[in-house]
């Protein structure tokens, strides 16, 4: 996994809108937080991309941008924000070539899922918190929250 410190990868990856979306776009923007999830569809991962949802006008407050990645097909990605009621924020597709961007932030397993993390890539491009979850882990969102908190200054 890489360490906090290292300057982000950056990537392009579509999104469950059918926006093409990268890494770069926000650069000097917005902070971003990376959320790797294993799969859509599995009750953890729901769980924490509705809490994202709920929560979305706190990161906005702090700045930062959310994109969710998993290994999962734009179409699977599409249909799982609609399951959910609606996702306003990026749902990635990390499809093809399979799991690329996991393995670029060192995420990916043997299995073919990515493991469940979470950095962030804050203005300059640099990845200023990391933090891995066991797989049937629900991400604390709170610490994600004082991290983001901690680089504004609050």
């Amino acid at each position: 996994m890489l360490p906090v410190g290292t300057p982000a990868p950056d990537f392009t990856l579509r999104s469950h809108t059918g926006e093409t979306v990268s890494l770069s776009d926000f650069r000097g923007k917005q902070h971003v937080v990376l959320a790797f999830h294993p799969l859509a569809f599995t009750p953890v991962c729901s769980l924490q991309m509705q809490t994202y949802q709920q929560d979305l006008p706190k990161y906005e407050g702090l700045d930062a941008h959310i994109l969710s990645l998993s290994v999962d097909a734009g179409p699977a990605k599409k249909a799982w924000a609609e399951s959910l009621g609606g996702i306003s924020f990026d749902l990635l597709a990390d499809f093809h070539p399979h799991g690329h961007v996991a393995s670029l932030y060192g995420v990916m397993r043997t299995d073919g899922i990515s493991e469940r993390a979470t950095f962030i890539v804050d203005k300059a491009g640099t990845i200023v918190w990391a933090r891995k979850y066991d797989i049937p882990q629900q991400p604390d969102h709170g610490e994600v929250l004082a991290a983001l908190s901690s680089l504004a200054g609050r």
